[in-house]
């Protein structure tokens, strides 16, 4: 498979990018092809223009801000995402990433009448997310819900794509998590990243 891998952290020395280097080798050796998009390293500019607001009905919408990284995501069969939740959300990095790439004509379509969107991003049979919280994962999931997952799998995969897989594979309680236990994380995205063919 063609593995697009989005990382999205400040820090090169990050645990996320430790998490992204751990997905390459593992993907690279199970035989897929790897294209990594590190958006802080890259400078992508996650503010979506008044022009790109403005234009976001138009037929066809004019991505040619972004055609690089809308090529790369076109030429992909599976997307996988490396960052941490900040705020029980997506990095603003990232977020652009989705308002501004994830755009209609690529992503999704707007309905002839209208209102729905039809996915267009028929190419892509994976989406996985490795991601990380501060917080434990009781406080995630029972009090604030799991918007993260909530949002990749309700919102981004089921309408950008038809029947893809999806998984999210999360390290809670990172400030306070060991070596020991970043180790065994990192094994945990070895381990289900080595399984992609």
């Amino acid at each position: 498979m063609r593995i697009l891998l989005v990382l999205a952290h400040p820090l090169e020395d990050s645990f996320a990018a430790a998490v992204a280097r751990t997905a390459r080798e593992a993907l690279e050796a199970a035989g897929n092809t790897v294209d990594l998009i590190d958006l802080y390293r890259e400078d992508f500019d996650p503010r979506l223009s008044k022009a790109e607001r403005g234009g976001y009905f138009d037929q066809p919408y004019d991505t040619s801000a972004v055609a690089n990284l809308v090529a790369r995501l076109k030429a992909a069969d599976g997307l996988i995402f490396v960052f941490p939740q900040w705020w029980f959300n997506f990095p603003a990095i990232l977020k652009g990433f989705f308002d501004r790439v994830f755009a209609p004509g690529v992503a999704f379509s707007h309905g002839a009448a209208g209102g729905r969107i039809v996915p267009q991003l028929t190419n892509i049979r994976l989406l996985y997310a490795l991601t990380t919280t501060g917080s434990p994962w009781w406080l995630v999931r029972l009090y604030m819900g799991d918007p993260v997952r909530r949002l990749l799998k309700r919102g981004i995969a089921a309408f950008c794509s038809k029947g893809l897989s999806f998984r999210m594979l999360s390290l809670h309680d990172m400030d306070r998590a060991t070596d020991a236990k970043r180790r065994a994380h990192l094994d945990r995205v070895r381990k289900l990243l080595s399984a992609i063919r």
